[in-house]
């Protein structure tokens, strides 16, 4: 089992992006232009094996090379921009619920990594990222030897 570290200020901050997509979206729905310079977060689900932690981030509509993943330190950093489809001529967008604009998450992995051996798939809009541990991070099971020795006691002269 993992130990999950608790971020405090992870709930007002999550709050805060709810409060602002609320906002964005009642003003869009009047009739506005959508504003395609929004910031938003995919999300993202990281999980943890005794070999590797991988991260699978929600990117649907984005091209692959649109991304960008930097790893440096104990850090991973992944940006990106989902691009505003421009409107066609004779057509106009009657409701945008969709957000697009630049992107960035980063996360402290708060463990070493190989880095050279972190490797990224995308595969139906799901960008999957497998960041390999460093050896010294593993856990290294340590077997006891038994040895099994005769003590030759030597002999005495004297009984008492």
């Amino acid at each position: 089992m993992s130990l999950l570290r608790w971020d405090p200020f992870a709930d007002i901050a999550q709050l805060r992006d709810q409060m602002n997509r609320m906002f964005d979206q009642s003003i869009s729905s009047y009739g506005r232009e959508p504003v395609s310079a929004r910031t938003w977060a995919p999300p993202v689900d990281i999980t943890e094996t005794e070999d590797a932690i991988t991260l699978h981030v929600e990117v649907p509509g984005i091209n692959p090379e649109d991304i960008n993943i930097q790893v440096e330190g104990g850090t991973i950093t992944i940006k990106g921009e989902r691009k505003f489809e421009k409107e066609e001529k004779g057509t106009q967008f009657v409701r945008t619920e969709r957000t697009y604009g630049l992107f960035q998450r980063s996360f402290t992995l708060g463990l070493p990594i190989k880095q050279q051996e972190v490797e990224a798939t995308y595969n139906d809009g799901v960008l999957t990222v497998m960041l390999p541990k460093a050896e010294e991070v593993k856990p290294k099971q340590v077997q006891v030897k038994v040895q099994k020795e005769l003590r030759a006691y030597p002999k005495s002269e004297y009984l008492i």
